[in-house]
């Protein structure tokens, strides 16, 4: 009787085991699947963000071909402008004018600088707010960290200086990374409500 009792024991103590080493197996797995997983979401993300950082640049070189080959506006004038309502392709991802607290995390925004009562065109920055962290034009940028860009103008730097000089022409219009602040986003928003 006391051999059949050890032998059941020691067969219990066996498939206990067995389900230990089987859960820890399927935990290690399961994590390892999670980092890759995450890892996939911030290379999709990295992507979107800069398949619409390319289609708004080509969007400029558009429109700043436009205005040096016509004569209703010209590049200067362009400054500042949101390049999104240049496009016929709307993302659900962009929500027009940023509100009070800014863009969602994955969704994107115009914020004006200017008050709209000058009759003037609205100038303003384009901002992005990242769900995680990814990185963009070789740029780490935290999730919930909102990134800038303002159209600004392409000229020919003859002396590389990287400062416009009157002898230097305008070549176009580029999408030029700009510092940000929650304070400085919620400021601006401000003047307009």
């Amino acid at each position: 009787m006391r051999e059949h009792w050890s032998s059941s024991t020691g067969l219990a103590n066996a498939r206990r085991t067995r389900l230990i080493i089987a859960l820890m197996v399927l935990f290690v797995l399961w994590w390892v699947l999670l980092g890759k997983l995450e890892r996939e979401i911030q290379r999709a993300e990295e992507q979107s963000v800069n398949m619409v950082l390319s289609q708004l640049r080509s969007a400029l070189v558009i429109k700043g071909s436009e205005a040096m080959l016509g004569r209703d506006t010209t590049l200067t004038e362009l400054e500042g402008q949101n390049p999104f309502g240049w496009l016929e392709h709307r993302w659900q991802a962009y929500t027009g004018l940023c509100s009070a607290t800014g863009p969602e995390p994955g969704q994107w925004c115009f914020t004006v600088k200017q008050q709209k009562e000058t009759g003037e065109k609205a100038k303003g920055w384009l901002i992005y707010n990242p769900k995680q962290p990814i990185t963009i034009n070789g740029k780490a940028v935290k999730a919930s960290q909102p990134v800038a860009w303002v159209v600004t103008t392409e000229f020919a730097d003859r002396n590389r200086n990287n400062l416009r000089e009157q002898n230097e022409r305008l070549t176009g219009l580029k999408l030029e990374p700009v510092p940000i602040t929650e304070t400085t986003v919620n400021r601006q928003d401000a003047r307009h409500e």
